[in-house]
Order: C-alpha cells, then structure tokens, then sequence
C-alpha cells in the first residue's frame, strides 16, 4: 500500500520533496534506499496518532528549513496524506494543488455524503440526520506548513484531543479550509473486504 501510494504522490512533478513520516520502531523497514527519488525523504520521528506523526514530521521538517534556506520554510505548502489511501492518482492530487493554490487557508479532497445518516443508540437507530452539507473526508490535505504546525501546537499539550485530521486541527484555529471534490475510489482501506477491492482497482488501472 506504501509503495502504490509513494508511485502515485512521485507522479505529481509539481511536488518538490515527498516525506515518509515512519515510527522509528519501524525505521529499518523503510530504508533510505538508493533506489528512492533523489526528492524522497523517510524520516523516523512517528508518534502514536496521526496528529503526532503529522506534528513530529512538520517540527523537524520546519528546523531544517531554519537551518537550511532551500528546505522547508513556514509558507510553504504542504499536503498530508494517508498511505492507507492507496489508490490516490495524480489528477486527485493536481486538482487539489489547482484548487488551493491561491486560497488564503487551504483545503482538503473530500465528497459530498451520497448516503441517508443515520444515528444510533445501543446499536439501533435513534435518528435519521440531514445528509445536506455533509462530506467525507479525504487526502491529501493542503495546508501552509507554519499555520498547520501551530495548530497542531496547540492542541499538543492536550494530547491532540479532538483532531482526527489535518483540516480538523485547522478548525479548531479559527480556518475555515476549503472542500475540493475528491473521488469514490481514492478510499481508505480499513477493512478486510477493502483490500480485495483495492487490488481490483489497481489491477484494472494495469
């Protein structure tokens, strides 16, 4: 899933480095390999969320940048995504780069709730909800590197509490980040049956 998802963001040129944010438990599984794009980084500073990872990776990534002009600096780009999203293809990813380029916050890859909600209580549901205005989520996730960062920062001390994704996390700063139409297909594999239908999906892209 790694390697699909790694394919797919080193397809994109208007990407200058792609990081691998790994827990340095799980360094020696992902080398530094010679055979890795001159523009691909692993680093293995992983944290036990995802908004840890995502904070640990931006924290090292920004003290390069103060060390080091060409590296990555506060209002750069950035855009997080989750390698359990293996079939992302590069026009995803370029529609959301077109999409938030100019944005004065940034935005995510989402799709708008194609399903009637429901709530449920003791395993029965309790209410139908309004699906209007409702969206799936989705990655990447664009946003500046140092306005991420700080929100992430703040709700570090709270053990991330609250923040499920990088867009939740800029909510929670007062961002309000802009929803660009993403695809059914660039799914995250959660479930057994999900691989199967994964594989189906990249197999039929051969």
């Amino acid at each position: 899933m790694v390697m699909h998802t790694l394919a797919a963001l080193g397809s994109v040129e208007r990407l200058s480095q792609v990081v691998v944010v790994v827990s340095p438990d799980d360094s020696h599984a992902w080398p530094q390999a010679p055979e890795w794009p001159a523009n691909f980084q692993r680093v293995a500073c992983g944290g036990a969320t995802r908004a840890e990872s995502v904070f640990n990776g931006l924290t090292q990534l920004l003290e390069e940048g103060r060390r080091n002009p060409k590296g990555v600096q506060a209002h750069d780009w950035i855009l997080v995504h989750d390698a359990a999203r293996c079939l992302i293809t590069a026009v995803e990813i370029n529609r959301l780069i077109d999409e938030c380029l100019h944005d004065d916050v940034g935005g995510l890859l989402a799709i708008p709730l194609p399903d009637t909600l429901k709530a449920a209580v003791n395993g029965r549901v309790s209410q139908t909800l309004p699906r209007q205005d409702k969206w799936l989520a989705q990655t990447p996730q664009m946003f500046r590197a140092g306005q991420l960062h700080a929100a992430l920062k703040a709700k570090a001390a709270d053990h991330f509490e609250g923040i499920t994704d990088e867009a939740s996390a800029m909510e929670m700063a007062g961002f309000s980040p802009k929803l660009v139409v993403g695809s059914p297909h660039n799914f995250k594999v959660t479930y057994p049956p999900d691989f199967a239908l994964a594989e189906d999906l990249l197999r039929s892209r051969k």
